[in-house]
């Protein structure tokens, strides 16, 4: 890879970082608040994590992409890299449509984490009553082929 290709990827991370960051102060500090109450704090989480979330996974995308277009890197590790993005992408789908689903289901905001082995689940309300608790569960264990796994689920509740 050539010294300019890999200033431009250090110099990209690195503005996604700054902007990263910069919209974390923004929304924790509440921009655009204008009541300063619970609910905007608690929307303010939802967006703050999903800007992290962007950012962070842009990152590692951009830096799959470095080693993919690498032509000194071996065959082996661009194949563990264009599998490593693959995951990651299928990740992205499935918390999306497991967050699509969920709010489909009533629920005003929603963050779902994935890996291999667990499901986190981060609901916007104050408590969940056990109805709506097997409706979250219902969902992601069909979304995410998990049955007799439900311990690997946890669903946590953000007060509004």
């Amino acid at each position: 890879m050539s010294k300019k290709k890999k200033i431009i990827i250090i110099v990209s991370m690195f503005v996604l970082l700054c902007v990263a960051g910069v919209l974390n102060v923004l929304f924790s500090n509440g921009w655009g608040n204008n009541q300063g109450d619970d609910t905007v704090t608690t929307s303010s989480f939802f967006v703050t994590y999903r800007t992290d979330r962007e950012a962070t996974r842009a990152q590692e995308i951009v830096y799959l992409d470095a080693i993919i277009s690498d032509e000194s890197v071996s065959a082996e590790s661009k194949q563990l890299a264009e599998q490593q993005k693959l995951d990651l992408t299928a990740a992205m789908e499935k918390e999306l449509i497991i967050e699509g689903l969920i709010k489909a289901k009533g629920f005003e905001d929603v963050i779902v984490t994935t890996s291999t082995d667990y499901v986190n689940v981060i609901v916007k309300s104050e408590n969940l009553d056990s109805s709506q608790v097997a409706q979250i569960y219902d969902v992601v264990i069909s979304e995410m082929n998990m049955q007799g796994k439900e311990n690997y689920i946890k669903i946590i509740p953000i007060g509004e």
